[in-house]
């Protein structure tokens, strides 16, 4: 197995650890998002934070898989 492809393996595990724990943790933050009810600037952030952390780490995976 080359460096490279070695390479590229471990980066495509380690994404898809962080996908995981993003995706965990997205719906940590979308529970908690429902819960709040005084500030609606707070409960939009969270759920944008959310979102975006999981949709970066997955389009980082889909890119590397078309390498």
């Amino acid at each position: 197995m080359s460096s490279h492809s070695h390479d590229k393996d471990n980066l495509q595990s380690v994404l898809k650890n962080s996908l995981e724990i993003e995706e965990d943790l997205m719906r940590t933050y979308l529970i908690t998002a429902e819960r709040v009810h005084e500030d609606d600037e707070l409960k939009e952030r969270l759920q944008n934070f959310a979102e975006g952390n999981a949709k970066r780490t997955k389009q980082l995976l889909d890119e590397l898989k078309k390498r």
